[in-house]
């Protein structure tokens, strides 16, 4: 006999069913943002026929694509009308300062949704069924989305972890930013340090959107642009500080080692290494985000991980670090791990 939930409820297969359509939800919230549902909900009156109006859709369609989000607890329904949850006016809503929506763009793009089709084969495997590397191909235009997208997801570390890099140093430091992508964490530590001068490496693409950013924080005067692969590019330095931000759990462990020895022999004698991952903990499965980045890896990239802070340890021990040290970004799936040259 199985037994009951730990809420003493009747076991169901519910949690069957609602893995096997998850999809849906998926492409509600993908729908609803192209819409601009969300928008429409929060400037009123909430109406089926406003938001039809506003979206240019039929009543019948957003009446239903409306229920199922309320569904899905992404709005609320009082007396017919349509109103924001907290999470939804705080980061769906395009008037929202902290608006998630743009995400979209990258999270959805088909080389990242399409390979769970063939997730049989990829576990079989062990590898993605992308072609060549996967999402790190050279040149991969998917970085550009990246760029573009994401930086909303992104700019709540960036400030943390400026802070912990500089630790309240000033005056002149160089800092080298390794895949760069939208540029906000190097951009950060320019803005918090006004002598820092940094250096973003990336595909040429990619940096003109890093570049962008720079100059509407206004430090674009110290920002310079190191366009290639960061295993085939001389760092030149010696710098005082390397960032590594969402770029190791691309790779296996003796390619993420290879690349910190290089990073080490770029820096300053005490220069800083600081690395921004999904740590999960020892057990892989908690916390639940870093834990299932796992995934995203296998499905992505020829040799991935989302790697726990020992194996980020031992990593960069091998390189040559010393004084490994993790800080856990509060309210985040992120962990910076940083270390001493």
């Amino acid at each position: 006999m199985q037994p009951d939930t730990p809420s003493g409820a009747p076991l169901t297969p519910a949690i069957v069913f609602e893995n096997l359509q998850a999809f849906q939800r998926t492409f509600a919230l993908k729908a609803a943002i192209e819409l601009d549902v969300f928008r429409a909900v929060g400037q009123g009156p909430g109406d089926v026929s406003s938001i039809a109006r506003h979206a240019s859709a039929s009543e019948r369609g957003i009446r239903i694509l409306c229920d199922f989000l309320v569904v899905s607890g992404l709005l609320q329904k009082v007396d017919g009308h349509y109103r924001h949850t907290p999470s939804s006016a705080a980061f769906l809503d395009p008037n929202s300062p902290n608006c998630l929506a743009s995400i979209v763009g990258f999270l959805s793009l088909p080389a990242l949704r399409e390979p769970y089709e063939h997730l049989a084969d990829i576990v079989r495997k062990g590898r993605t069924v992308l072609p060549g590397e996967g999402s790190v191909e050279p040149e991969n235009p998917i970085w550009v989305e990246f760029a573009q997208s994401m930086a909303p997801m992104m700019a709540p570390m960036a400030g943390p972890l400026g802070a912990i890099v500089l630790e309240g140093r000033t005056g002149p430091m160089r800092v080298l930013d390794i895949a760069a992508g939208h540029g906000l964490f190097g951009i950060e530590i320019a803005k918090q340090n006004p002598q820092a001068h940094v250096t973003g490496l990336d595909w040429a693409p990619v940096l003109r959107v890093a570049l962008e950013n720079a100059r509407k924080a206004g430090v674009h005067d110290r920002y310079d642009m190191l366009p290639g692969s960061a295993f085939d590019v001389p760092f030149g330095g010696p710098y005082d500080t390397v960032l590594l931000t969402n770029f190791l759990h691309h790779f296996d462990v003796e390619t993420c080692v290879g690349l910190l020895k290089k990073v080490r022999g770029s820096l300053k004698p005490c220069g800083c290494a600081a690395t921004l991952e999904f740590v999960p903990n020892e057990d892989r499965v908690s916390p639940p985000m870093p834990a299932a980045f796992s995934m995203t890896m296998l499905t992505s990239t020829a040799a991935g991980d989302a790697y726990t802070f020992r194996e980020l340890s031992d990593m960069h021990t091998k390189a040559g670090f010393s004084g490994v040290k993790a800080h856990p970004i509060p309210m985040s799936p992120h962990t910076i791990v940083m270390a001493r040259a």
